[in-house]
């Protein structure tokens, strides 16, 4: 049998990296090109958020910024009825393919394209046992690379959101990245967008334990999350050490876990978590009040299914993510540091509907990547949170015990210079 390291070197040998000062032209138009391959496009679908930014372009510190790239091709999985892409590819002059292959090469028999936008989320996709969206991000990345490898050359990808809801596959796609040089990018909009207070992790802090408090869901929001926490976390004394073990807590649990008092309690430190209801623009509140720190018993009857996280990094560091619907809408993020008294804390803020400039924020540093061939950060950060999230689904299914994680031991060290949005 193939080993899999055999298998990525034969793969990645004979590639060669595209000139990235040198892009096919359309007529007219000195812009590079770009491939956008999707689920479905639709309003307030990502494809809508994101592949839309390279069509009309984005605000950009004061000025209108038109990315120096034009969608010439796109892919869509999926059609509802209330489907833009048609609508889009007419005003915008660009054509639908029904392969990935023919959107890549435009038609023809070669790559013709300069970058390419994988987003896989939304859309009528089955859930397995464990509650996770099967989302085909791997299946489209693999037919990405296909064409990469029969013809030749690659291209600068990012990937939306965490890379496979399947952890093997999520670490082939980065391995297979690496075998071919492939400029590869992934994640949430969490980490770039703007903070208030405008801080990030001191470089090289010593940090004791963190904790996030978000909205949403399982397998969708708890990944935002965990991107809001990991962005912050590893730029930690050491870097990046991965995680050694998770537990997920549900309903009852949650609240057992609050009043524990401490992490060694089983619980968390309780001024983290009271310094990101204070970050919070959501909170909620009793009628009548317009700005009251809640009760745990007000905490109880807003909140019908509270979900925390609780990882536990290699280097001895503590995390909790916690969902709590009804309680906030928002996501902030608190850290104790050593010889610190207060809390580092800071809510890393989300523009609303319809303009949701924060998706602006992500394009912008893919749009940097697509350019230079550099991630502004590393893919490894998404690899342990896309591990984080299925380790944590398995967590629950599992009565809630805690998960070894012995494969997320992912070690990166996290570029010295801040990336989220400031002007």
């Amino acid at each position: 049998m193939v080993s899999r390291r055999t298998f990525l070197a034969a793969v990645g040998a004979g590639f060669t990296m595209p000139s990235l000062s040198v892009a096919a032209e359309l007529p007219g138009s000195k812009a590079r090109k770009l491939a956008i391959v999707t689920t479905e496009w639709r309003y307030h679908s990502h494809a809508w958020h994101m592949g839309e930014r390279f069509l009309v372009g984005y605000p950009l510190q004061g000025k209108w910024h038109k990315p120096e790239f034009d969608v010439v091709s796109a892919y869509v999985d999926q059609k509802p009825e209330n489907d833009l892409s048609h609508k889009r590819a007419d005003e915008f002059g660009f054509k639908i393919y029904p392969t990935i292959a023919e959107a890549l090469r435009c038609g023809g028999d070669k790559l013709a394209v300069d970058a390419v936008l994988i987003i896989g989320e939304h859309g009528n996709y089955p859930r397995n046992e464990l509650g996770q969206t099967q989302y085909p991000r791997y299946q489209f990345f693999k037919q990405v690379t296909e064409v990469f490898r029969k013809d030749g050359r690659t291209a600068p990808v990012f990937n939306d959101k965490h890379l496979s809801w399947k952890w093997a596959w999520a670490r082939e796609m980065v391995e297979l990245a690496r075998a071919m040089k492939l400029p590869f990018m992934a994640g949430s909009s969490l980490p770039v967008t703007w903070r208030m207070p405008a801080i990030d992790m001191p470089p090289g802090a010593e940090v004791d334990e963190v904790l996030g408090i978000a909205m949403g869901g399982i397998d969708s929001y708890d990944f935002h999350a965990l991107e809001m926490i990991q962005c912050m976390a590893e730029r930690r004394r050491g870097g990046e050490t991965g995680v050694r073990a998770v537990q997920a807590l549900r309903g009852a649990s949650v609240w057992k876990a609050m009043q524990a008092g401490a992490w060694e309690s089983g619980g968390w430190d309780p001024r983290l978590f009271e310094a990101c209801l204070c970050r919070s623009q959501t909170l909620a509140q009793p009628d009548t009040f317009s700005h009251r720190y809640p009760t745990a018993e007000q905490m109880r009857t807003w909140v019908k299914d509270p979900v925390a996280y609780r990882f536990e990094y290699v280097d001895g560091l503590k995390a909790t993510m916690l969902l709590m619907n009804g309680l906030v809408g928002d996501f902030t993020f608190a850290a104790r540091l050593k010889e610190k008294a207060e809390p580092l804390s800071t809510l890393f803020y989300l523009p609303p509907n319809p303009n949701v400039v924060y998706s602006a924020a992500l394009m912008s540093k893919v749009e940097e990547m697509f350019l230079t061939g550099k991630p502004p950060y590393p893919v490894e950060r998404t690899l342990l949170t896309t591990g984080l999230v299925a380790a944590a689904v398995k967590s629950l299914s599992a009565g809630q015990e805690q998960v070894q994680t012995p494969h997320l031991g992912i070690r990166y060290q996290a570029p010295h210079e801040s990336s989220y949005w400031r002007s």
